[in-house]
């Protein structure tokens, strides 16, 4: 079996130029960051909600009872006061981010919570995380489908 030298260098520059890109995506770039100190904040101010409120989180906490509504109509088996904190900051974040704020596309949101929630929640942060937000989007979805098929 023969080997071409310069295929495998190719293959081996390739597969390290898709390596930084997947750190790039995560890790490095600054909306993630953004978001994480986003994350930072939200997390902070459930334990201290008695301080002036960070000018990076003031829309979202203003938003707090519409978003958390929104949480407590897809997860009724979890309260808001049971929630891991982590989790309901999480959320919050994605939540505002995909219904008020309405920048980033919204499976671009969802990865980053997930994300976030791999880093700072528990075993099961991601999965209930991603199937709240999914939900969430899915009856956005719907929503949407069932007004443009009334204009019709």
């Amino acid at each position: 079996m023969c080997v071409n030298i310069a295929t495998l260098q190719k293959s081996r520059i390739q597969f390290v130029k898709t390596a930084v890109n997947i750190k790039l995506k995560t890790q490095l770039d600054p909306r993630h960051q953004k978001r994480r100190i986003r994350f930072s904040k939200l997390f902070e101010y459930s334990f201290k909600s008695d301080l002036p409120i960070d000018q990076d989180i003031k829309q979202i906490v203003d938003s707090k009872e519409i978003l958390d509504t929104k949480i407590q109509q897809v997860a009724p088996d979890w309260p808001i006061a049971r929630l891991n904190k982590v989790d309901l900051a999480i959320l919050r974040l994605a939540l505002w981010e995909l219904l008020v704020e309405q920048k980033t596309p919204p499976k671009v949101i969802i990865d980053e919570a997930v994300e976030i929630s791999k880093e700072y929640g528990s075993e099961n942060t991601a999965k209930f995380v991603n199937g709240v937000l999914g939900t969430i989007l899915d009856q956005q979805d719907k929503k949407s489908d069932s007004i443009t098929e009334s204009q019709a």
